[in-house]
């Protein structure tokens, strides 16, 4: 069960069992951390006006300088997640790994920033932080409560006007401390990039072993940065394109138990999985609707193969295409109105839209070549691909087929997923040859900053949650 939120006045509180997090409403935006020693705030900045700003484009031949000192503590206290003041290192080294990670900044090395005193949290030394460098300081403090939870503060400072951009606070059990080290990188990258947050988040992706003939394929998930990995299932059936539901408790994918493809949901607080369609037939592709009521998949059967869709619950098909040839690789526009799907109806993989309903069906890809693996951005502005001809490449482009780009440039890159705030992509990436493998790449929509993302194995079929509550 939920453990009930601490009356602090923080701006987020996280609450979590020991083998879990549950998800809790956050308390209103305004309220801010307490000053951590009675300190008085460094100034804000003026009527709202702050300076510091990064181009989400061109900062990344830029990266801002940021100093990212490890957090004190108000007393060295020994807690599940370790001492506190360990505790605080880590929490910076994440913070720090994220925004690096995002590729629009560049943090100063540990080894040359010097320790922060606890009452230094709220009264940041700016001369010397200009001295090393750094444009933004990001200072912090972890406290350990009587509770057995812990308090973790977070503040954003403006190292040139000597001010204070961003204040939050957060409150959490020692199992889910790594979840406010994101929240506060979250807090930063929203407020110098003016984008979505995306760092408290997960991906759910097919784990691989063994050769290429006959290789074991798990369901697994981790943290947007590797972190927290878990296997959910055994390995005895294959299991293929696995999908969040909105809110992050289950899973629908394809799995070949009893040797016949088949969609199935899993549960993961319970580990239990479900049959969605009752039919003899070929079920693949599937994925929620984003109020989670739908589940979009597609159907082989009597030669064709179409796209329908299922309540989520369970129940009777309901078709949605028709057209001669296979139709497949479903997503739903964020607002749920439109779907966009991939169909050889034209002699080779194109890529189409259409309402929720089926209706009015139109080709919009027309660059050459084939398309495939389309999927929405949850900013509704763009829709992402797989680029196929000669070598499979991700893609972008507007909902009407116009302006595509393709970012990456490999052998074998397949599968896009898009982060919760449309900004990353998380891709497959397959390497030649017999003993070739697959990894889980990202990469943004430059198609500059681009990296490979650490499972204990091969890694495919990757797909980014939802942003944590």
């Amino acid at each position: 069960m939920p453990r009930s939120l601490l009356t602090l006045p923080l701006t987020l509180a996280l609450a979590a069992s020991a083998v879990g997090a549950q998800d809790v409403p956050a308390p209103t935006p305004q309220a801010q951390p307490p000053a951590p020693a009675g300190q008085q705030p460094a100034t804000q900045p003026a009527n709202g006006q702050e300076g510091l700003v990064v181009d989400v484009e061109g900062g990344i031949s830029a990266p801002m300088p940021i100093a990212i000192p490890a957090m004190p503590t108000s007393a060295v206290v020994q807690t599940a997640a370790g001492t506190t003041d360990v505790v605080g290192q880590k929490l910076s080294e994440i913070i720090a790994n994220d925004l690096r990670n995002s590729g629009l900044f560049t943090p100063i090395p540990p080894a040359q920033l010097r320790t922060v005193s606890f009452p230094e949290v709220t009264a940041p030394a700016f001369d010397y932080w200009n001295g090393t460098g750094a444009q933004a300081l990001v200072q912090g403090y972890v406290r350990a409560n009587g509770d057995g939870t812990l308090t973790v503060g977070c503040y954003l400072y403006d190292v040139l006007a000597k001010s204070e951009l961003a204040r939050q606070g957060f409150v959490v059990t020692p199992g889910d401390w790594r979840r406010a080290a994101h929240k506060c990188a979250d807090t930063i990258y929203t407020k110098l990039t003016g984008e979505g947050p995306y760092f408290d988040s997960r991906i759910t992706y097919v784990s691989e072993t063994g050769p290429k003939a006959r290789r074991i394929k798990r369901l697994a998930i981790m943290d947007q940065d590797g972190a927290n990995h878990r296997f959910l299932t055994n390995g005895q059936s294959i299991v293929l394109t696995p999908r969040f539901a909105p809110n992050q408790q289950s899973i629908v994918y394809m799995s070949y138990i009893d040797k016949r493809p088949a969609i199935y949901v899993y549960d993961i607080g319970t580990g239990r999985q479900r049959l969605v369609v009752q039919n003899a037939a070929t079920t693949f592709a599937p994925r929620f609707s984003p109020d989670g009521r739908w589940i979009l998949f597609s159907m082989a059967q009597g030669g064709n193969t179409d796209i329908y869709r299922v309540s989520s619950q369970g129940g009777a098909p309901q078709r949605l295409t028709n057209a001669p040839g296979i139709d497949t690789g479903g997503s739903y526009s964020p607002d749920g109105s439109k779907i966009v799907f991939e169909s050889d109806r034209s002699g080779g993989q194109q890529i189409y839209v259409m309402n929720a309903d089926g209706s009015n069906q139109q080709r919009i890809s027309f660059g050459g070549g084939r398309y495939a693996t389309p999927v929405w951005s949850p900013r509704g502005d763009l829709i992402a691909f797989t680029k196929l001809g000669g070598a499979f490449r991700i893609g972008i482009m507007s909902p009407s087929g116009g302006g595509e780009k393709l970012l990456t440039n490999s052998w074998q890159d397949e599968g896009p997923s898009w982060s919760p705030n449309g900004r990353v992509i998380t891709f497959q990436r397959s390497t030649q040859g017999a003993s070739g493998k697959a990894d889980v790449w990202m990469v943004d929509l430059t198609g500059v900053n681009e990296r490979r993302i650490p499972t204990p194995l091969d890694g495919s079929d990757p797909a980014w949650g939802p942003l944590r509550q």
